[in-house]
């Protein structure tokens, strides 16, 4: 048995995984652009998160671009019978590293056809939307368009299932009136708590809903808080917001993203830390400050 059995499981596209899975995003080169420093660590993550039980991946070939999905390939290729590989598409990086829509026909197919070729996949196991009608955060436009355009992928045997990423409410509501959603996937965590009636109406329905950043836009008097927490229990301040966040919904399934397999076995680590009630509630006061 992994340590990670301990945080349970939940149903992703199909598929039972662990809810604590990896980000890959931090495998690429600063700011998200480029080779990563170095690939040898990179693909020694990549191993080490496998071989310690984690079975759901996060990725995107505009990470790089091209470059995370190209060392999950070369570190894991032919991949495991149970690993699920989540993608996303929707956006492009320019010369600069700058992150752009990329919204057309033409782009999405383009982008499905560039993931399925860098991961060495005949069929993506599921592909989030990321909705770009603001790159900081999600904003109102309707995704009937592009999701019409991932649905006939589906239908051509290339997607197996789509979620939604750095959506509204509403737009998760438009798109579950058109196809059935996998996951949902935005940033959340204990002081952005935006997402909470979603988070719970996705569980009533048996959907996933995968945070991301789960230290992303505390103040400096909040991480202050956070880590004298993380001093009561002998943890990193990382393990103790996971451990929040697994506690704060089953459907919840993290993916934090590291380049260093040290701070991959701390974040995952997390599956075991308990918190107690008072600790709970050092927290809860973290995010109503």
């Amino acid at each position: 048995m992994n340590s990670i059995d301990k945080a349970g499981t939940y149903q992703l596209g199909g598929r039972s995984v662990r809810r604590l899975g990896y980000g890959a995003m931090q495998l690429a080169g600063p700011g998200v652009f480029g080779p990563p420093r170095d690939r040898s660590a990179a693909l020694a993550v990549l191993r080490e998160a496998v071989e310690l039980g984690v079975n759901h991946i996060d990725t995107s070939d505009f990470y790089g671009p091209h470059i995370t999905n190209g060392l999950i390939r070369e570190a894991l290729h032919p991949y495991a019978g149970d690993l699920t590989i989540v993608t996303k598409i929707g956006g492009r990086r320019d010369a600069e590293g700058a992150w752009l829509p990329a919204f057309s026909k033409e782009e999405l197919r383009q982008a499905v056809h560039d993931n399925l070729r860098n991961l060495g996949l005949d069929v993506l196991d599921v592909v989030n939307l990321r909705a770009m009608f603001d790159v900081h955060g999600p904003a109102e436009g309707s995704l009937e368009e592009p999701l019409s355009v991932l649905d006939e992928l589906r239908r051509q045997g290339l997607i197996r299932h789509i979620g939604l990423s750095n959506v509204t409410l509403r737009q998760v509501e438009e798109a579950r009136r058109m196809l059935p959603i996998a996951c949902v996937q935005n940033m959340y965590n204990l002081v952005h708590r935006n997402d909470d009636a979603l988070i719970d109406a996705l569980a009533r329905d048996g959907i996933p809903y995968v945070p991301f950043f789960p230290l992303g836009g505390f103040s400096p008097l909040q991480s202050d808080a956070l880590s004298s927490v993380a001093r009561d229990l002998d943890a990193t301040p990382m393990a103790v917001a996971i451990a929040w966040l697994l506690r704060r919904s089953p459907n919840i399934l993290l993916i934090p993203g590291t380049s260093s397999v040290t701070h991959l076995r701390e974040n995952l680590a997390a599956a075991e830390l308990v918190l107690p009630d008072e600790a709970m509630a050092s927290l809860e006061r973290i995010g109503t400050a």
